[in-house]
This record gives C-alpha cells, structure tokens and sequence, in this order.
C-alpha cells in the first residue's frame, strides 16, 4: 500500500480552511482519482509534544494506492486541476511525502 501524505506546516501567518479541504477538496481529489484511491485520512494539528504548544503541521492529507503505479496513472492527468485548487483552502505550501505503509 502507497500513501501520499499532504503536510500543511504551521506557521506564522497560516491560513487553512478545515471545512472547504474536508467537504470540497479531498472530495473532488477522491472523485478526479477515480478507484485508484482506495482511501483519505485528513487531520488537524492541535499540539506539539508539549502541552499548550503549536502543532507542528496545521493539517495533514494521506491518500492510498495500492502502488506507486496507481498513483501515478490517476494523478498526473489531474495534477493541474488538484493544484489550482489549493489556494481555495490555505495560503500554505504544503509538503508532499510517498510512502510505503508497513503493516
């Protein structure tokens, strides 16, 4: 399994709009993407490791493919699109990461 994570690093001045990424966003992602993606997982930071403290990423988006082929057929023709939509939702640059999920 592939998971491509989403990060929104916190910062000063950092604008996210939780409820546009998670009712618009990721939807229209998981639609473009068609059956490739198996699944989505959004989170919201509320803190770092010591209590009372910034989290580190604002919010964090995992999409799943069952490889790195999947993934890559699904996304490229819809690459453009998926990006224009970002601005809609944070002034942020987000930070991409594949990984292999180990179980």
């Amino acid at each position: 399994m592939i998971k491509v994570g989403v990060f929104y690093p916190a910062a000063a001045g950092a604008t996210f709009d939780m409820e546009y990424y998670r009712t618009k966003h990721v939807p229209m992602v998981q639609k473009l993407l068609g059956t490739a993606c198996k699944g989505a997982a959004i989170e919201q930071g509320l803190s770092g490791a010591e209590p009372g403290s910034p989290p580190t990423y604002v919010a964090m988006g995992h999409l799943f493919f069952e490889s790195m082929s999947d993934f890559q057929k699904s996304f490229g023709s819809h690459a453009a699109e998926i990006v224009a939509d970002v601005p809609n939702y944070t002034n942020v640059q987000p930070i991409i990461q594949i990984s292999d999920v180990k179980t």
